[in-house]
């Protein structure tokens, strides 16, 4: 059996991380991708913040294909016939060095698989893992489908259904209310266009993200992002709160609804769409987290279960580079001892545990439990659009005071025991 130091699978963002920390180790490591090339799997068009990851990768941002600097955020509640959106903008973000960016993995995942070969590192493509090969309770190599291959450590980077953490006896068997499908369109629009309508300067970018009717009353919302020449467009709904829902619809029809919403329509008028995809999203936080170390074994990112709902934006990207950057370094450490036992191991555990990544983690532990609150998607955002609308309507009828006005209706709607309980649990977070 062929031997080498390190075998990483898969080549998204965390094993790319851990190879690139690994790179000046002199030890040999290669990452075997299944896809036909870094990112040709990856369907994630979203959102990426730097400044977390400035203190692990310092280095990589310069010269990397990030799409448009996030300058404008955008909340939308979305109601039947009416919405209300609240908008910032921030001259803070709009500032070297740029809090985040906007991305196509697709994109820069490759580039950056490209640059880990110039740094000596083998990324495999169209390698596909079929298991591990163990002894005494060790990791000690992977089979693929044509060969086995030794190493001293093997990372799982392998994604959110991680088979490996799996064949490991690292994790626990999935529950489906910790996981959310992800489905979008990336909708092609001139750079000049995208700056016009979303009221952008050169290179600047919005986000935006929709709650409410879009997900007809299943836990989940909207998102859109702006791209350098196109939109990336989509929902994300809760796997279980989608399974219970009656009578059953075909999730697709979501998104299409969505788009026919003057709201999005106006957006994306001339646009072509290029890609539509779909993928699982971590929902459970903390509360899925594997163990992530084991003998001769480490997980990263998406296979460690590092991935958090944060309501306002889902994170993950961040995650996923760091833990691989951690990961690396337990490798560097436990090489120098030559010891890649589950004890010597443990220690990319600790430092997880001091990172930004299980800090966050723990702040939002409850917003499982927040997200699972159907009136998130319904009541609330009815009550404020419609407040908003009585607020800004003038009809035949004498205007009748502000005060008097906005004191009725907040009584009507959120002056309840209801709302009252569904305050203290926002507390928590």
């Amino acid at each position: 059996m062929d031997k080498v130091d390190v075998i990483i699978v898969g080549g998204g963002l965390a094993g790319l991380s851990c190879s690139y920390e690994l790179a000046d180790s002199g030890m040999t490591v290669i990452v075997l991708e299944r896809g036909d090339f870094s990112g040709s799997k990856n369907v994630t068009g979203g959102r990426i913040y730097l400044n977390p990851l400035r203190n692990y990768l310092p280095d990589l941002w310069k010269e990397a294909p990030l799409e448009r600097h996030v300058t404008k955020e955008l909340i939308t509640l979305l109601s039947e016939t009416n919405s209300t959106t609240l908008e910032l903008y921030s001259d803070r973000f709009n500032h070297l060095p740029y809090p985040s960016y906007t991305i196509l993995r697709a994109k820069f995942d490759r580039w950056f698989a490209d640059l880990l070969s110039e740094k000596g590192i083998f990324v495999i493509p169209q390698k596909n893992v079929n298991d591990l090969i163990q002894e005494g309770g060790k990791v000690i190599g992977v089979k693929t489908e044509d060969e086995e291959i030794g190493a001293d450590c093997v990372v799982a980077a392998d994604g959110i259904l991680s088979f490996l953490s799996e064949k490991a006896g690292l994790r626990k068997p999935f529950q489906p209310q910790h996981f959310a499908l992800g489905f979008k369109e990336v909708i092609a629009l001139d750079s000049k266009v995208i700056e016009d309508r979303f009221r952008l300067g050169e290179k600047e970018g919005a986000a935006q993200l929709f709650l409410g009717t879009l997900t007809k009353g299943v836990m989940g919302g909207g998102f859109l992002y702006t791209n350098q020449e196109s939109l990336s467009l989509g929902i994300v709904v809760g796997i279980q709160s989608l399974n219970q829902r009656e009578p059953r619809e075909e999730v697709y029809k979501f998104l299409d609804e969505f788009k026919e919403r003057p709201e999005i329509k106006n957006l994306i008028r001339g646009g072509e769409t290029v890609e539509y995809s779909a993928h699982l999203i971590s929902e459970g936080g903390i509360h899925i987290k594997p163990k992530v170390f084991g003998d001769g074994i480490l997980l990263v990112g998406d296979a460690a279960g590092l991935g958090l709902n944060m309501l306002v934006t889902v994170r993950g990207m961040e995650y996923a580079m760091a833990s691989g950057v951690l990961a690396g370094r337990t490798i560097k450490m436990a090489k120098e001892k030559n010891d890649f036992s589950a004890s010597s191991l443990s220690h990319y555990e600790k430092l997880l545990s001091e990172s930004f990544i299980m800090k966050e983690m723990s702040n939002y532990q409850h917003t499982l439990s927040i997200l699972e609150n159907q009136r998130l998607f319904t009541k609330y955002p009815q009550a404020i659009s419609d407040l908003f609308e009585k607020i800004m309507t003038v009809d035949g009828n004498p205007k009748e005071g502000l005060y008097k006005m906005i004191s009725r209706e907040l009584k009507k709607e959120f002056f309840n025991f209801q709302t009252f309980k569904d305050w203290l649990e926002f507390r928590k977070i």
